[in-house]
Order: structure tokens, then sequence, then C-alpha cells
């Protein structure tokens, strides 16, 4: 593992300080939204609550027709309209606000979520304190059963399927113990800057679903950790603004995208036989519910997936070329993880 130390500055304060705030970091939320307005209300007046002070909060709106603009015109003045006149996605809505905003820490939230008070307060410390992360993961759990576990952040296995830590189980306190995991859930997630400049934004050709896990690929593999972090809350309406065949589809094409673009080829070597079997899983489940609307769109995202596979090759070289940590590190990652 590279040691990212020696790259900081020896006060870790100073390494997020902004000329905004001083010593004290400034935190940008990032909330992408698509006639999402039954849900801002909520979202937006859990971060009016947070304790941290020093927070901008950055709406970008993807062509909404439901009054969204409208209503955080006149309702939530302090808020950064973004408004476009098309849908860029969760992927493009979220970079777009990563460059428009100012702060050191940027934090990608759903618009169908509820924010512990002490959110943004958490992840912050979580990135001043632990200098070497380029990520401050969540815990998220569903917003209508609050002693359910949505993520713990992210997990990825050896056989090339992402999950989210804990989800469904009941939250007992299992996964209230911070450490170092793969990756964060991009619904809430924080950012750090100087990270994102080094490894890029989310790639906008994923549009939805399985854009965090990419990213958290690339972080990982430039010698960038990801700190899980209980106390930083947030409650999520599950698939609220997605879910169904178009969740289906994106996730069976972008799983595969990310394999080719970040696997390492030496572990690709030494692993496709469970990466096979588990894609042939996925087909073999989506068959046997071939009539409904879902599983077929699982087998037309697997299709796209490998149609689109040269690309991501290409996309691959330069991803490759940046990776700062040996195989040893990766694959005991990959196994924590399952």
């Amino acid at each position: 593992m590279a040691d990212r130390s020696t790259d900081q500055p020896s006060d870790p304060h100073s390494a997020l300080a902004t000329p905004e705030t001083g010593s004290v970091p400034l935190a940008s939320v990032i909330i992408p939204n698509w006639n999402g307005i039954q849900h801002l209300p909520v979202c937006l007046d859990a971060l009016r609550a947070q304790t941290y002070r020093h927070v901008e909060v950055i709406l970008v709106d993807n062509a909404s027709t439901d009054g969204s603009r409208q209503l955080v015109a006149e309702r939530y003045p302090e808020v950064g309209l973004l408004a476009l006149d098309r849908n860029l996605g969760l992927t493009g809505g979220n970079n777009l606000g990563f460059r428009t905003a100012k702060g050191e820490v940027l934090i990608s939230l759903n618009n169908d979520t509820e924010a512990d008070p002490t959110f943004v307060e958490a992840l912050v410390a979580a990135l001043v304190e632990h200098p070497e992360a380029g990520l401050a993961a969540a815990k998220m759990l569903l917003f209508d059963r609050r002693d359910t576990i949505h993520s713990a952040g992210d997990g990825y296995g050896l056989d090339g399927i992402p999950f989210n830590r804990g989800v469904w189980e009941r939250d007992g306190g299992q996964f209230d113990r911070p450490g170092w995991i793969f990756g964060g859930c991009g619904g809430a997630v924080a950012y750090r800057r100087s990270m994102l400049d080094e490894v890029g934004l989310f790639d906008e050709s994923f549009f939805m679903y399985c854009e965090d896990v990419d990213l958290n690929w690339r972080a990982q593999l430039a010698g960038w950790r990801c700190w899980y972090t209980p106390q930083a809350i947030v409650y999520h309406k599950l698939s609220a603004t997605g879910g169904g065949p178009i969740a289906s589809f994106y996730t069976g094409r972008n799983t595969l995208w990310v394999i080719a673009k970040d696997y390492p080829g030496s572990l690709l070597r030494k692993y496709w036989p469970r990466i096979v079997a588990a894609q042939w899983q996925v087909s073999r489940e989506a068959l046997r519910a071939w009539r409904g609307e879902a599983a077929r769109a699982r087998l037309r995202g697997q299709l796209a997936g490998l149609l689109g596979w040269p690309k991501m090759l290409r996309r691959r070289r330069a991803i490759q070329a940046i990776r700062r940590v040996p195989d040893e590190y990766i694959e005991a990652l990959l196994r924590q993880s399952g």
C-alpha cells in the first residue's frame, strides 16, 4: 500500500483548509435531482439542521418539470441551484456540482435522503483525521425502517460483484466500528477534492448505477483509501427515484464495465472463473424470471456491457497507469469485502 502521509501537510486541517473558512474545511453537498419535488423538503430541511456550519449546498436539477426549481428558489434561497436544460443523470449532475463547488470536502447525497444532524460534521472529521483517506463512507439506514441497514459502505468481491455492506440486516451495532473498507455508496459519501483532481470524477458514460464503484476502484488503485464513518448517518428512501427495469439495465451493464476498466489484469487472470460464474448466475436468474420486465432489462444490460467492453478497455490504460498499490493489497481488500 502506498504511504499517502508523505504527500499531505503535517497538519491535517491545513490539508482541507479553504480561503473561505481558514483552518476549518468548507464542505459542499451536491444533490442531483430529477422530478424529486416530493423528497426535497425532507432532504433540504435536514441539511439546514446540520451541526457543521461551514457548508454549501448545491442542487443540480436535471431538467425537472415538477416544480422542483420553484420550490428551491422560494423556500431554500441558501441553496445553490444549477438548472439544466437536459437530464445528465446522476453522474453528469454530480460532476457539474463538483466542478461548481468551492469546498475541499465534496459530499455526494441522494435527494431522497434525510441526513442526521451530525452527518456532515462526522464526514469532514473523518477526512481531517485520516489524511491518507480520499473518501469517507456514511452509514445508510432505510428511511421507513430505521433499524435496517441499506449500506455500511461498499464492498467488492473477487467475483466482480459489488455490494452494500450489511444490506437488509437489522442494525444491532454490528457496523458501528469505523475502519478501512473498499469504498463508499454514492448516495451518501464524502470525497477529498485533491483525490478527485488526481483520479477524476464519475464516468458520465455510466449515467447511473455503479459509477461510485468505478470511482472507488480508481481511488484505491491510486493509493487513496476509504474510511467508514458510522457516526455519519443518513436515512434513505430506497429506490424512490430509481429501481425496477432502469436499475436492472444499468447495473447489468455497468458491473461489466467496472471489471473491464478497473479489475487488475493479473488478478483477472487468476479469478476469471469466479467472475464468469457470477455473471452466468445473474443470467440464469434473469432467464428464470424472463416474464418480468426487470429480468429482461438485466439481460439487455449484460449484453450492452459486453458490447461496450472494448471502449472500457481503452479507458483502462489510463487508470492502470496511475496505480500505486500491489496485487497483495487489492486481493486482501477484496477478500475482506467478501
